[in-house]
Order: structure tokens, then sequence, then C-alpha cells
């Protein structure tokens, strides 16, 4: 962790900030694959809608996986990136679910639900260990992805 005295953090809050940052990461990656699978797979009278919709959103997973992953680095760890390994620690499961709208805008709220509780948990952490740039890099999130929330409960009318 030779960043954390230069950052003014300390090494095992930096250790700590970043193994939970990994499983935010592996969180994420299945996440963005469930997405890319449902925007390739997506048919019915929804797919003008969902298909676009879905590519904005693993569009948006795919560079908060490099902002986690860059910000893993920062703090002197290295990013996770073998899905085998993110398989293991991630809440969010593989997808089976790709061609129905309706299910797949519940599996994408259902992983909002996930990436945000691990980010509101990493605000905490965050907030006591004094890391700004975590902190910010979260709260930054969560206030995205309500609003992505809204918007697909909306979408299935709820």
């Amino acid at each position: 962790m030779k960043n954390a005295n230069i950052i003014g953090l300390k090494e095992t809050d930096c250790q700590n900030i970043a193994e939970k940052l990994n499983i935010l990461l592996a969180n994420y990656s299945v996440f963005y694959q469930n997405t890319r699978g449902s925007h390739w797979n997506i048919k019915g009278e929804q797919f003008f809608t969902l298909h676009p919709k879905f590519e904005e959103l693993y569009n948006s997973l795919v560079l908060k996986i490099d902002e986690i992953a860059e910000r893993i680095l920062t703090l002197g760890a290295t990013p996770a990136h073998n899905y085998s390994d993110y398989l293991k620690v991630s809440t969010i499961k593989e997808s089976k679910e790709v061609t129905d709208g309706n299910k797949s805008v519940e599996i994408i709220l259902n992983s909002f639900k996930v990436v945000i509780d691990l980010q509101r948990e990493l605000l905490d952490i965050t907030d006591k260990a004094g890391d700004e740039g975590t902190n910010s890099q979260m709260s930054d999130y969560i206030t995205e992805q309500e609003k992505e929330v809204w918007m697909y409960n909306s979408y299935l009318g709820k």
C-alpha cells in the first residue's frame, strides 16, 4: 500500500477499502454482463424501448468498473479481473433470463439494490477513514442510480 502515506490515509484503511471495492467490482462486472446479455437477447414488443436503454446502462456500468478498478489501484491494491473470482464473491448472480423485458428490468433493479447497498457500506467505511476520494465516488454513483431505480420502476408501473 505504497500510496497510502502519500494520499494521507492509513495503510490498513486502504487495504480494507480496497477489499470492499473488489467485492463491488465483482458485482458490477456480473451486473454488466447480465445487462449486456439482456441487450443482445431481448425479444418482443419491448425490444425498441429496452434494447437502447440496456446499452445505455451497460455503457455506464463499464465506465464505473474502470473507475472502481482505478480507485483500487490508487489505494495501492490490485483489482480482481477474473470472472471466476468475481462469481465467488458477487451477490449478483449470472442471469439466464435475458429475453423477457420485464424480467430483465427486475434483474436490473435487484442488481441496483445490491450495488447501492454495497456503496452505502463503503460510504460509512470511507467516512470513518477520511477517504474523501472513494466516498465522493460512491456518493455520485448512488445519486445517479437512485434516479435509474425510479425510472426502471416507473417502466414496470410501480
